[in-house]
């Protein structure tokens, strides 16, 4: 009989991957990234969790290419399964090759889109809420679409703001922004985030959907 499956987490630039362990009648450790991007690993029944967590250490990097790929088709499928000629970028959908271009991939092109924009977003925001941040960020993430390090005022901006309306970015930058102000979600930070940025409440609830809508 198979032991009841537990959670491993990688972390990966920024990239928080959780992995399902499932001890079984095995004898060698198999690693599966899903079509989803969901990721499972099987390990024979003694297997150390340390041990586990050590295998899944040395593989982060083919994890986090898979899981990237992954979340990169499902964004390109269309509920029937098909993938459209349209993407969305910065809120319309616009020609699938003509918005490539050079471009290897999806993410390829939001990384670069969001770079492009960020220094002057930013630069307008900063100058609104009064603080700086020391640096600026863009990296493909899966579970937030923005991060701070208050103690070292770095933050990071998901790449994948691009497929959504511009107010989007805006909204995640000043978020971040006044978490150097406020680093817990607390009261304080959330009146701060109304002064400064109005509308967070209504931009915030068009993260909550999917890009294509």
């Amino acid at each position: 009989m198979n032991a009841a499956p537990f959670i491993l987490t990688l972390n990966i630039d920024g990239l928080e991957i959780p992995v399902e362990v499932t001890r079984k009648r095995v004898k060698n450790l198999n690693l599966r990234v899903r079509s989803d991007g969901t990721v499972t690993l099987s390990i024979p029944l003694r297997t150390p969790h340390a041990y586990a967590q050590a295998f899944l250490d040395r593989k982060a990097a083919w994890i986090a290419e898979r899981v990237r790929r992954s979340a990169e088709q499902e964004a390109l499928k269309t509920p029937d399964g098909e993938a459209p000629g349209y993407i969305p970028l910065w809120g319309a959908p616009v020609q699938r090759e003509a918005a490539l271009g050079e471009h290897i991939g999806i993410d390829d092109l939001y990384r670069a889109e969001v770079t492009r924009v960020l220094p002057d977003v930013a630069a307008r925001i900063e100058q609104i809420i009064g603080v700086h941040a020391a640096r600026w960020s863009v990296r493909t993430m899966k579970t937030r679409w923005g991060s701070c390090t208050p103690k070292t005022g770095a933050i990071r901006i998901n790449a994948r703001l691009a497929a959504y309306p511009p107010e989007c970015l805006e909204f995640v930058v000043a978020h971040e922004l006044v978490h150097l102000l406020e680093p817990s979600h607390n009261a304080r930070f959330h009146a701060l985030l109304d002064e400064f940025y109005p509308e967070n409440r209504r931009v915030s609830q068009l993260l909550k959907r999917p890009a294509a809508e």
